[in-house]
């Protein structure tokens, strides 16, 4: 018996996945009601997409990409110097999950990725409220 198919064929593989990342950043880079995001970010964002496009891939399944180039994740090590708290991780999710919907990922797909998304999300928080 073979095993389900990874998030990350479900998704559409890599050109789905790089259409994710980038929808997610043009979201967070335009709209004003991903602001409290933005800030948190470089003006240059390409180095953000590109990471967050090599650790998507590996973290839904796919190719390892991020760990290959930069070793083990370390998301909350990674971003301790940003506050993240309760608002933050609520815009980071609506971003994600607008941007999910947007590049037309099926309906119960994005829930599942919405709820994995909430727990590293949440667990990232380094700050009250």
């Amino acid at each position: 018996m073979s095993a389900p198919p990874a998030p990350y064929e479900r998704v559409g593989g890599d050109a789905k996945v790089r259409a994710l990342v980038a929808r997610f950043y043009d979201l967070m880079d335009f709209d004003p009601e991903y602001a409290g995001i933005r800030k948190l970010h470089p003006a240059d964002l390409a180095p953000a997409r590109e990471k967050l496009y090599l650790f998507l891939s590996g973290w839904l399944g796919g190719p390892q990409l991020y760990a290959a180039k930069y070793g083990h994740p370390m998301l909350r090590a990674r971003h301790l110097h940003a506050p993240i708290g309760v608002a933050e991780r609520d815009q980071w999710l609506a971003c994600m999950s607008r941007a999910m919907a947007d590049v037309e990922i099926e309906e119960g797909l994005r829930r599942e990725l919405y709820n994995a998304f909430y727990k590293t999300a949440d667990w990232m928080r380094n700050r009250e409220g």
